[in-house]
């Protein structure tokens, strides 16, 4: 199958692409966006893989895994936890760039488009990446969850020194199969108001993060 991505990843997920099951979820992500009778699914599709082809492969240093796509109105756009510019930040997003603030000391800032990351090699990596609107975790359960172990796994195996943030029980479980001997692993409580108060807060991700990239010769993230 013959999909759109940053040449760099297509090279190495071909053989995703040409699976079974991968066919069966392209043939359910297209019906989905062609349906009439819902409102629309998110992102819009030229930005399903908008992380990749921001963050080429070789350029990874951070990995941080979200869950599907916010599924309101102008919200997603293929980012983890980021929105598009104007966009109001959503209760998690807010909640990082608080942490932030706290651990390096940097301004909250006017956009909660991180895109400015993902060019310096965060990949920002849903869980699922579309989501019909309104209706969180729509889309899970379809083979999108499958295709992002692979990318996890090939991450995990073919490179070194990286960074995966991994934030809530659902990251922490996906995260299970990186070598913890190659990459740095930072864990703690999710985001969200719920649990952000539960460990995320104080989790000093985004200094060890840079301390860590440091280590190894890497330049520090500008968060």
């Amino acid at each position: 199958m013959n999909v759109k991505i940053e040449p760099s990843w297509k090279e190495r997920l071909q053989q995703e692409f040409d699976k079974e099951y991968f066919e069966k979820l392209t043939t359910f992500v297209r019906s989905e966006y062609q349906r009439r009778d819902i409102e629309g699914v998110y992102p819009p599709g030229s930005l399903i893989f908008n992380a990749f082809n921001l963050c080429p492969f070789d350029k990874v240093k951070v990995v941080i895994i979200g869950q599907d796509p916010y599924h309101g109105p102008g919200q997603a756009h293929g980012l983890c936890f980021s929105v598009n510019d104007g966009v109001k930040f959503p209760p998690s997003l807010q909640n990082i760039f608080k942490e932030i603030r706290d651990d390096i000391g940097t301004d909250i800032p006017a956009s909660g488009n991180l895109t400015r990351w993902a060019e310096q090699g965060v990949l920002l990596l849903n869980a699922t990446l579309t989501v019909r609107a309104h209706e969180a975790g729509s889309h899970q359960g379809k083979g999108w969850e499958t295709f992002t172990d692979s990318v996890i796994r090939l991450l995990n195996e073919q490179k070194e020194h990286l960074v995966f943030i991994l934030w809530g029980s659902y990251a922490q479980r996906k995260g299970a199969i990186v070598d913890r001997s190659r990459h740095l692993v930072l864990s703690s409580a999710h985001p969200s108001p719920l649990s952000a108060y539960a460990g995320f807060f104080g989790n000093h991700h985004f200094s060890l993060t840079n301390a860590y990239l440091r280590e190894h010769g890497l330049q520090p993230i500008h968060w």
